[in-house]
């Protein structure tokens, strides 16, 4: 087995555990403490692994050459009615800070690398590593805020919009979760197929400015 393959999987493995635990710590925050008594705010991956989301999909799509990887740990749980604090906005906060914790990753490993090379301090191996590191952040965020059912950027699109158009889209959400893994593995099916080129420019061009280095 390669050290990369390794090395990605891992990444990926802390990458998710910081996504869902930045969900429960913004719950927390904001008045719900069903994660924290669940046990759920630690960064002990035992806690919130998902066999399918964090190791198999990923092991396939790097054994197979996709040129993307992403996936998902256990959902940290809460309950939108203890959200005292956030009003209207309170559930787009706690599920946009998954995304926007991988987002800050992959700013603050960027970064390294960019004023690293710039000031020659930067070792090969520092480089190969946090490039992984920013790659698999990027990845992460960008597709969990899609506005797609399960996904983080459904929840934020919910609770952005009017309450209305707010409400209609939950419907809509609550109709396609009625198909559980078959909507799930139909997405992800059409998403490789259609979608990851698309998806794979957009992540290297968000790589390229953070880092200031182009990523193929």
């Amino acid at each position: 087995m390669q050290p990369d393959f390794i090395f990605t999987i891992a990444i990926l493995i802390f990458s998710v555990v910081i996504h869902e635990v930045s969900h429960g710590y913004a719950a927390n925050y904001l008045g719900d403490p069903t994660a924290r008594l669940a046990g759920r705010l630690t960064v002990n991956p035992i806690k919130h692994l998902d066999m399918m989301g964090s190791i198999i999909i990923p092991a396939v799509l790097i054994l197979t050459g996709a040129g993307f990887i992403f996936g998902w740990a256990k959902p940290v749980p809460y309950n939108p009615y203890n959200l005292r604090r956030g009003g209207k906005w309170a559930e787009a906060i706690v599920a946009g800070a998954g995304p926007s914790s991988n987002f800050l990753v992959a700013i603050i490993f960027g970064l390294l690398m960019r004023f690293g090379i710039m000031f020659g301090f930067a070792t090969v191996p520092f480089i190969q590593i946090a490039s992984i590191i920013v790659f698999v952040n990027i990845m992460l965020g960008v597709f969990n805020l899609m506005p797609i059912y399960p996904l983080d950027g459904s929840k934020v699109l919910a609770g952005i919009l009017p309450y209305d158009a707010g409400q209609f889209y939950r419907k809509f959400q609550s109709l396609i979760s009625r198909y559980g893994l078959i909507a799930m593995f139909g997405f992800i099916f059409i998403f490789i197929l259609i979608l990851g080129p698309i998806f794979v420019k957009l992540v290297s061009l968000i790589f390229a400015i953070i880092t200031g280095i182009p990523f193929f």
